[in-house]
């Protein structure tokens, strides 16, 4: 296994909510980053951020890490949950909501029904 490779484990594994994105929670540096980084901030998600842009090794290990081409990644109690059309959906469908409840990671019900609210 690589450093990258350990590095993002250990992230993985050490943190309940990960976001591997381009940017960071506060200052996103892509609209697909902004937009799963939005639903985790509106929603009230404690999460770790990890911007990829910094470091080349990270950028191209989480990819091989998930065998998922894209960034943003979101990882959730150390699984992989999904790219940014996935997170959407599942905040539209309340599938984002179940997860985070099964996994026992707090958040605002009360946000993600705004969201759906809005998008409907």
């Amino acid at each position: 296994m690589s450093d990258a490779q350990a590095r993002i484990r250990d992230t993985v594994t050490s943190n309940d909510v990960v976001l591997f994105m381009k940017g960071t929670k506060t200052m996103p540096q892509c609209g697909f980053s902004s937009r799963v980084a939005g639903v985790l901030n509106y929603m009230g998600v404690a999460y770790q951020d990890v911007n990829v842009l910094e470091d080349d090794a990270i950028r191209q290990g989480i990819k091989d890490y998930s065998d998922w081409p894209t960034i943003p990644q979101l990882y959730v109690k150390g699984e992989f949950v999904g790219g940014c059309d996935i997170v959407t959906e599942m905040t539209l469908s309340g599938e984002l909501d179940t997860l985070l409840e099964e996994k026992g990671i707090a958040f605002s019900k009360e946000a993600a029904d705004k969201i759906r609210e809005s998008n409907s």
